[in-house]
This record gives structure tokens, C-alpha cells and sequence, in this order.
């Protein structure tokens, strides 16, 4: 019988390692719950069924040979910018795209620790919105509530995740990419340290605000996927100190000075936290309090940062659009995204990566006070699969940052920021706080994110029963509240 879920991925590394199953037997698993759920979930742009099940034979004979990586036969998932041997990177795109001839260097790491690359997941059309639909692949859903989306840009590694199709994913962050959707499906997001994951083939993607990081239910499989994936290409222009991420998940954080920040961050249009999500994030930070920490409200000197964002952004898109080999499929709102990052790729855009130096210096005066800064992911729950399908670009935008007002300043930054559950709104939909720290603060915020895990177990709750073709995912039931 096939299980529902996946185990976790510590869990699954042990048993491939200890004998108990085999890599061929868990690869088939989960190629079974893919397709079961593909239907209902839609978390896949493409599975490599058969490059799969060739790759977990050959894990079975390292295993049987005594060979040990780290994640030597486990199966695991890549969002669809990344690049893999033999197949199309059409990071959301429509049309069909070409197969590209080698491995991306984040996922050639993965290969390198034995994981087994069971499909590339969907995404939004270049990364640019926090849900994911779109004309090449439809709508990824939810599976705490197929009528609302997982988030975006990285919805299809979230939805693998949290339906326990795979036990990790790697998505990608550029303006919270991974901890929006991560929020929004009760999973840990790891946005680490720029330079940490390498995105090449390339070395700066979206000039640099854009980063790799992973999904998983623990902290230990988020943490242990981080290692495994990270490293550089010999041409990365960040290259940061290395870090053991596995080794901060058991460890003390201490006594930290922990700031609550619940004002939105400057942006061009309105932006409100909702009290359904500030009920949870203010819950949390009583539970750091309870756990010996100081915690008292106060909000990072971000000043202007948003204009230093959007030539950055936008410029990206613009790089991106002029490569797309079906420029006339993509969406107008791609369009008129990329004129206006045409524009601002010249002076605005250098203005604003000058300008990073002086952020880095006044927001990081903000850590001579405070560890770590507990902030909402989001403002608000998931919306409706369709929220945001017929909008405008200016309109889309607006809803967009009045939903996700956030994450994006740490992008910036360039700095490590990890989402954790923060609970469920009264109507059951998941909803997430980050943990956010100076540059190279990874092991810090995993070991207090582990010591959060630890006492809420956030990890034993799963959506009502996995979705599948045959029977829909119960719809808006409510969970329970951490």
C-alpha cells in the first residue's frame, strides 16, 4: 500500500542508509502520489518518472555498496527556474521551451549528495506574484484548501511539501517567494544568506535580490536540504563563509533580545495587517517571551528601501522577457513590468545596488540592540485560486503588497530570514511569522526556530487528507490553532 505521505527527510535518509527501504520503492511511492494529486493540486510542471527510477537504481547499488551522502537515494522536487539536465526551463512560462544540457549548480549540488530529482514544480510566470497560476499550466492549489492558492512564486514546491507528495523542495526568493508560500501552507522557508545556495547559471539573479533556499515540515529536513544544496560555482560573485545549518537545529539559541515588528514596511501602495494574522504572529511572540527571550515591539529603520527594490525587480523581468523565446505568450502584466524595467535598468538601477551599502550599515545598527526580528510574513491568509487573475498590472500590484507587504526588504539585504507556522485562521487557512537576522545568521535562526518546533509541534499537523483525483481535499475546514 502506498503511504500517504512522504516521511520526513532525515527520516528517510536514515531508513534508505539503515536498509529498511529502498530508494527505487520510495521514488515509485512518490511518483504515485504525484500523479494521484496532480488533478486536484497541480504541483508539477514536469515529473521525471522514468530519469527518477533510473536514478534510485543506481542509489540502490551505492547503498548496497556501502556508499553513504547525504541524501544518497531520497527523493526530492526543484522549482521550475532551475535548471536540470534533459529538461525545459520555462520558469512559468508558456510555449515550449527547449531542454537545457546541464544541471544548474544548486541542483548539480543535490545530485552530488545522492538526491534523486523527481520533477521540476510550478511557479508563477518569472516569479513575479505570490500565487501561482497562469496560462501554462493552470492553477496550483492549496491543499489546506484547494480553493485558495499555496502563494507564489515557489506554490508548487510549497504544495508538494505540504501534501507530503515529496518530503523537500528548493524554491526560490526574490521577494519572499519561499517564506509567502511557506506561510500560507504551515511549512519552514528558508531564505538564506545571498551567494549561500548558488543560482547560477546565474551569477546575480534579478540583480541580486533573488535566492535559492528550501521547504520542508521540520526544521531539520529545511536545514538538512540547505547543506546539501549549498556551495558555489566557481564564476558567483557572493561567496559567503560557510555555515553547518544541521548542526544550529540542535543547539541553544540562548537568551536573545528579540524585536516584534508589525508595521508594513514602506511601500508605493496601502498595506494593513489583518487581525486574524497579528492575533497569531503577537502568539508567537509570547511563546519566545515564555521561553526566556525579550521580546518587545520595534520595527528595523527601513526607510526608503522600496525604491531600491523596484529598478532591481523589474529590470530582472526585463532580462528575463528579452531570453523568452515566446515573448507574444506572455502575460501583458509580464509586459509592463519589463518596459518599466527597461527604463529603470540604467542609472535608477545602479542608484539602487549603491544604495544596498548604506542599508546595510543603517539596518544593521538595528542588530547592535536586537538578535533577531519576529515579523509577519504576510498581512493577510491565502486568497482565492483567481484573485488576482484578471487585474491589471498597477492593480495587481496593489493587491499584491497589500498581501504580502513583508518579506521583500530582506531580499534587499541580501540576509537569511526563515519562516515558521504561526497557526490558522479561524477558517482554517495556515499563516506564518519569519525570524529575520543580519547577514550570515542562519545558524542562529534555525537553532531558535527548532526550539520554537520543539514546543509547538507545529509539524505534526497535516491538511484534513491529501488531495487526490478521486476524493478533493476538504475545503476551508478549520485547523487547529497553534
Amino acid at each position: 500500500m502506498i503511504p500517504d505521505r512522504a516521511a520526513g527527510l532525515t527520516d528517510t535518509v536514515r531508513a534508505l542508509s539503515e536498509g529498511e527501504v529502498s530508494s527505487r520503492t520510495l521514488v515509485e511511492q512518490t511518483l504515485a502520489r504525484i500523479e494521484a494529486t496532480q488533478g486536484s493540486l497541480n504541483a508539477f510542471r514536469i515529473v521525471r518518472a522514468e530519469a527518477a527510477l533510473a536514478e534510485a537504481e543506481r542509489a540502490d547499488r551505492e547503498l548496497a555498496a556501502g556508499v553513504r551522502r547525504p541524501l544518497l537515494g531520497a527523493p526530492v522536487a526543484v522549482k521550475d527556474d532551475m535548471d536540470v539536465a534533459g529538461e525545459p526551463t520555462a520558469f512559468g512560462c508558456p510555449g515550449a521551451y527547449p531542454a537545457v544540457a546541464e544541471d544548474g549548480e544548486a541542483v548539480r549540488r543535490l545530485r552530488a549528495a545522492g538526491a534523486v530529482i523527481v520533477g521540476k514544480t510550478n511557479t508563477c510566470e518569472l516569479g513575479q506574484w505570490p500565487f501561482t497560476e497562469g496560462p501554462a499550466f493552470g492553477a496550483t492549489r492549496n491543499p489546506w484548501s484547494t480553493e485558495h492558492t499555496p502563494g507564489g512564486s515557489s506554490g508548487g514546491s510549497a504544495a508538494a511539501v505540504a501534501a507530503g507528495l515529496v518530503s523537500a523542495a528548493l524554491g526560490s526568493d526574490g521577494a519572499g517567494s519561499v517564506r509567502i508560500p511557506a506561510a500560507w501552507t504551515h511549512l519552514i522557508g528558508v531564505k538564506p544568506q545571498r551567494g549561500r545556495v548558488s543560482t547560477w547559471p546565474r551569477g546575480e539573479a534579478f540583480h541580486g535580490i533573488t535566492v535559492n533556499g528550501t521547504l520542508a515540515r521540520t526544521v531539520a529536513d529545511a536545514a538538512l536540504l540547505l547543506d546539501a544544496a549549498s556551495g558555489n560555482h566557481a564564476h558567483d560573485p557572493h561567496r559567503p563563509p560557510a555555515v553547518d545549518a544541521s548542526a544550529a537545529v540542535g543547539r541553544d539559541p540562548g537568551r536573545l533580545r528579540i524585536a516584534l515588528s508589525l508595521k508594513p514596511p514602506f511601500s508605493a501602495a496601502p498595506a494593513r495587517l489583518l487581525p486574524e494574522v497579528r492575533a497569531r504572529v503577537v502568539d508567537l511572540a509570547e511563546r519566545l517571551a515564555a521561553l526566556g527571550h525579550t521580546v518587545e515591539e520595534a520595527d528595523p529603520p527601513y526607510g526608503q528601501i522600496g525604491l531600491t527594490f523596484l529598478p532591481r525587480a523589474t529590470a530582472g523581468i526585463a532580462q528575463y522577457v528579452a531570453e523568452a523565446p515566446f515573448p507574444h505568450l506572455l502575460d501583458p502584466r509580464t509586459h509592463g513590468a519589463a518596459r518599466l524595467g527597461r527604463l529603470l535598468g540604467g542609472p535608477p538601477l545602479r542608484a539602487a545596488r549603491r544604495a544596498e551599502t548604506v542599508l546595510h550599515r543603517r539596518v544593521g545598527g538595528f542588530f547592535t540592540t536586537y538578535d533577531v526580528v519576529l515579523a509577519p510574513t504576510t498581512a493577510a491568509p491565502p486568497p482565492r485560486i483567481g484573485a488576482m487573475a484578471r487585474l491589471s498590472g498597477f492593480a495587481t500590484d496593489r493587491a499584491m503588497i497589500a498581501a504580502c507587504p513583508y518579506a521583500w526588504p530582506w531580499n534587499v539585504l541580501g540576509w537569511p530570514g526563515v519562516n515558521v507556522p504561526a497557526g490558522f485562521t479561524p477558517g482554517g487557512l495556515p499563516v506564518g511569522a519569519q525570524l529575520l537576522g543580519p547577514a550570515h545568521s542562519e545558524p542562529l535562526l534555525l537553532s531558535l526556530a527548532a526550539q520554537l518546533e520543539a514546543e509547538l509541534r507545529w509539524h505534526e499537523i497535516w491538511p484534513p487528507k491529501p488531495a487526490t483525483a478521486e476524493s478533493q481535499a476538504v475545503q476551508g475546514r478549520s485547523a487547529p490553532t497553534l
